[in-house]
């Protein structure tokens, strides 16, 4: 395990370790002996030299690919606003569906090197209230925060992988959605708990602060996209979900 991933996972143990601890009871005269505890296990597992896997998030430290298992949630051509949720999120409203802990997917970004970037969302001002301002991201952050996903999935005993963008299409023009890297935002910390992990909504196309994957694409607004008709498989039908660093030149999708 190489020393940043070793830091990580020990890091992780110490504090499962702290949240399992609760107040003892008075100390007795004669107190029995302890058992010693055993020690946290750590969500980190290697699978091989460059694979992790986390909960059910598997990365890669040498592609810097992760990969989440996901089903298809919505065929339909209702509007989609996300593009990957939990089942206690928006599926009315959602593409694909997970089981996956969006803490672990954070973590990974993280031991990947992914930097987020705010820029898709209005500043606040001293009140709280939101301005018309975003934030001045500088260029290389913005370039680290841009990611590819893609969708592969078993097609009647065929392997295939394509962009997810093509499972996409707009409402009133019928055509994918423009090929392009979508962008890892982050997301924030509300009363000490991650906001996808309360919310259940990880990925979204219309712009969703609580998210930490947006759709920076200029038709981010909602009742815009719905899930292409005929390309899409049937509901249920088993996703792997892979975000690689966008490293591509943006081309329009084919409709």
């Amino acid at each position: 395990m190489t020393r940043r991933l070793a830091l990580v996972v020990c890091a992780v143990s110490s504090l499962a370790l702290a949240q399992d601890e609760s107040p003892g009871t008075p100390i007795p005269a004669a107190p029995a002996p302890i058992p010693a505890a055993e020690p946290a296990k750590s969500p980190v597992k290697q699978l091989d030299e460059f694979r992790y896997q986390i909960g059910g998030v598997t990365l890669n430290q040498r592609t810097r690919e992760i990969r989440i298992p996901t089903k298809v949630n919505r065929t339909a051509e209702r509007a989609l606003e996300y593009l990957l949720v939990m089942p206690q999120g928006k599926t009315h409203e959602s593409l694909l569906v997970t089981e996956i802990s969006p803490t672990h997917l954070n973590l990974a970004f993280t031991l990947l090197r992914y930097r987020a970037s705010p820029e898709l969302f209005y500043q606040l001002d001293a009140k709280g209230e939101m301005t018309d301002n975003h934030p001045v991201v500088p260029a290389a952050a913005k370039a680290a925060a841009r990611i590819d996903i893609d969708v592969e999935w078993d097609d009647h005993g065929t392997t295939r992988r394509i962009p997810v963008n093509e499972w996409i299409q707009q409402v009133v023009k019928t055509t994918a959605m423009a090929a392009g890297p979508w962008l890892y935002t982050g997301s924030e910390i509300s009363d000490g708990q991650y906001l996808p992990e309360m919310t259940g909504d990880i990925a979204a196309i219309m712009v969703d602060p609580s998210n930490m994957i947006n759709y920076p694409g200029s038709d981010n607004g909602d009742n815009v996209w719905c899930a292409y008709p005929n390309r899409v498989p049937p509901p249920d039908t088993p996703v792997t979900l892979i975000i690689t660093p966008h490293t591509k030149t943006i081309t329009p999708s084919k409709p």
